[in-house]
């Protein structure tokens, strides 16, 4: 087998992704929009994908205001794989490759015990936070392959560490995505695709708020966190940023915990 040699760095840094192509699903708002934003900063094409158009083209249309044709909206449901093969194809035929994938979009229908979980909310669970990552994978693994090179990103949670007694579905969702990005890291290594999760901790997003919306909530789960305070998008955007660059190209098959010391 040849023996693969570090890619040189950018006289613009580690962090430079110009020439790259970047898809991010969930990218309407939250985590997925801070990264897809940072990602143009820093010079990659970036397709914003969720289910609403509306959204993602104001997203689209902000980015390209400041960085001219780094964007484009394609709007997709996770739960549909032939959406998802749409947005990868229309992002080809735009941007003509796909350099970067991150699976941020995920579900959870349900918030209360186990024990009472109906079964199409787990199932639900399970196919918009597992089945959907493998699916999307698959759909960009053999132009990397070709390629030599390629990152793929699965946004996952501190809440696949631990234990949890009201999302404790979508928990074992997130510790699968870490598996799954161990298990392709594996596979993927020897073609030069590094495969990773960032686990954030409780992020002030519309996606989190009924874990954070009241100000007894914040108070409670920032005492929790050694840097007393909750995140924001952006604290978990400049991980995914190091992940996609040339300054992660030595890391795969890792979850790298973005939690503001909650977890220590």
């Amino acid at each position: 087998m040849a023996v693969l040699e570090a890619p040189k760095v950018s006289a613009k840094g580690l962090f430079d992704l110009t020439g790259k192509v970047a898809v991010i699903t969930g990218s309407s708002r939250g985590i997925g929009k801070a990264i897809a934003e940072h990602f143009a900063h820093y010079g990659a094409k970036v397709v914003i994908s969720s289910r609403k158009p509306g959204p993602c083209d104001e997203v689209a249309a902000a980015i390209n205001a400041k960085s001219p044709g780094h964007a484009i909206a394609v709007p997709a449901n996770i739960s549909s794989k032939e959406d998802l093969q749409r947005l990868m194809d229309e992002t080809r035929r735009t941007f003509g490759q796909i350099d970067i994938l991150v699976c941020n979009a995920a579900s959870n229908p349900f918030y209360g015990s186990q024990l009472d979980i109906p079964d199409d909310a787990f199932s639900k669970i399970l196919s918009n936070n597992i089945i959907a990552n493998n699916w999307m994978i698959q759909m960009v693994v053999p132009e990397m392959k070709a390629r030599g090179d390629g990152s793929i990103i699965i946004i996952s949670s501190v809440g696949g560490l631990r234990g949890n007694k009201v999302i404790g579905a979508y928990c074992i969702s997130k510790a699968a995505d870490m598996q799954l990005a161990r298990n392709l890291a594996q596979e993927l290594g020897p073609h030069n695709i590094r495969v990773n999760c960032v686990a954030p901790g409780l992020v002030k997003t519309d996606f989190a708020r009924a874990l954070w919306d009241t100000p007894e909530g914040e108070a409670r789960e920032s005492e929790d966190t050694p840097l007393r305070r909750l995140g924001q998008p952006d604290d978990i955007a400049g991980a995914a940023v190091y992940l996609a660059s040339r300054a992660g190209a030595w890391t795969t098959g890792q979850t790298l915990v973005v939690d503001g010391g909650a977890t220590c």
